[in-house]
């Protein structure tokens, strides 16, 4: 912020925040949040962030396109600072014209005396800077005001955002009589006092939360299922491969060309599981298999000892 050869390093922090209680849309039936899609008026495709330009309506169906290159070019030169542009006293400034308040802090220990320097001068001869400031890429008219011993400034609309009352009973012919102005100014004498803004609270939100804390203690509410994703198994490459084998010797037999599947982690994961089923059966045949193996092993070891001990005996008879 400068004024004049002064130049002061501040930081912008908002003043105000609604204390509003804010909703979702749900479904009555089972209290799912209502989601809404981007989606194109004419071709009726779904549209993301980055495919979204601005568009000027000029009237008759057409629609001028701005892309961020257009906005990059345009004119900001308060952009990186508030530029005060005069003094002037603040009761010529209609608060209408007042939008968005920001406290201003000196940014380090060496922009905090220029900072108090601006301030107490303020306040000595009761007036507000009116400055310029670029805030989110928009240059704003605004004031640099004092409150509570802290600068403050207010974004303003600029005067052709404020709308001229035009309306009927202006024109019209009403006189009213001396004794009525001393009765409303009676009247008005009798309920004058000094601005409080503690005194006052939003009653309707009191008992707007006091419904809600109501139904939350009768564990009134609607639990949300979870919308995370399962975990994915881990991919055993090997199982994977095996199964397309396994699938591509089986289509051969069947005459019929193997496919390959790609590897992916369901693909995967179903072919650990049939791997991790097939192993058992294939010891339990194996099992099957050797044991009716065995007994005939044994029968014909027990055959074939005769005949060597026969054979043995020829043979001793011929030797001697």
């Amino acid at each position: 912020m400068s004024f004049g050869l002064v130049s002061i390093s501040v930081k912008l922090y908002s003043a105000t925040e609604e204390k509003d209680i804010r909703f979702h849309q749900v479904h009555r039936a089972d209290g799912g949040r209502i989601k809404y899609q981007r989606v194109c008026s004419i071709c009726s495709e779904q549209v993301t962030f980055d495919e979204i330009a601005k568009g000027f309506d000029v009237g008759g169906g057409e629609i001028v396109v701005l892309t961020d290159a257009d906005f990059k070019n345009l004119p900001l030169t308060s952009s990186r600072a508030i530029e005060v542009l005069e003094f002037v006293p603040s009761e010529q400034i209609d608060p209408i014209l007042y939008n968005k308040a920001y406290y201003l802090e000196p940014d380090g220990a060496a922009g905090v005396k220029p900072y108090l320097l601006l301030r107490d001068s303020l306040t000595r001869v009761d007036r507000v800077a009116v400055v310029k400031v670029a805030l989110r890429q928009r240059e704003a008219l605004a004031t640099i005001r004092v409150t509570d011993g802290v600068l403050v400034l207010n974004t303003m609309l600029w005067p052709d955002e404020v709308r001229k009352p035009d309306f009927e009973f202006l024109d019209g012919d009403v006189t009213l009589r001396p004794q009525e102005l001393k009765m409303a100014e009676s009247l008005l004498d009798s309920m004058a006092g000094e601005f409080n803004p503690e005194e006052f609270t939003d009653t309707y939100r009191e008992a707007l939360q006091q419904v809600i804390d109501v139904k939350i203690g009768k564990q009134d509410t609607v639990v949300q299922p979870t919308t995370e994703e399962p975990i994915a198994p881990t991919i055993d490459l090997m199982a994977a491969l095996r199964a397309s084998v396994e699938r591509a010797r089986a289509a051969r037999k069947d005459g019929e060309p193997a496919s390959v599947t790609p590897i992916t982690k369901k693909a995967t994961a179903t072919a650990a599981k049939t791997a991790t089923k097939a192993e058992p059966a294939k010891k339990a045949a194996a099992k099957k298999t050797a044991a009716k193996a065995e007994p005939a092993k044994k029968a014909a070891a027990k055959k074939a000892e005769p005949a060597k001990k026969t054979t043995a005996k020829k043979a001793a008879k011929k030797a001697a």
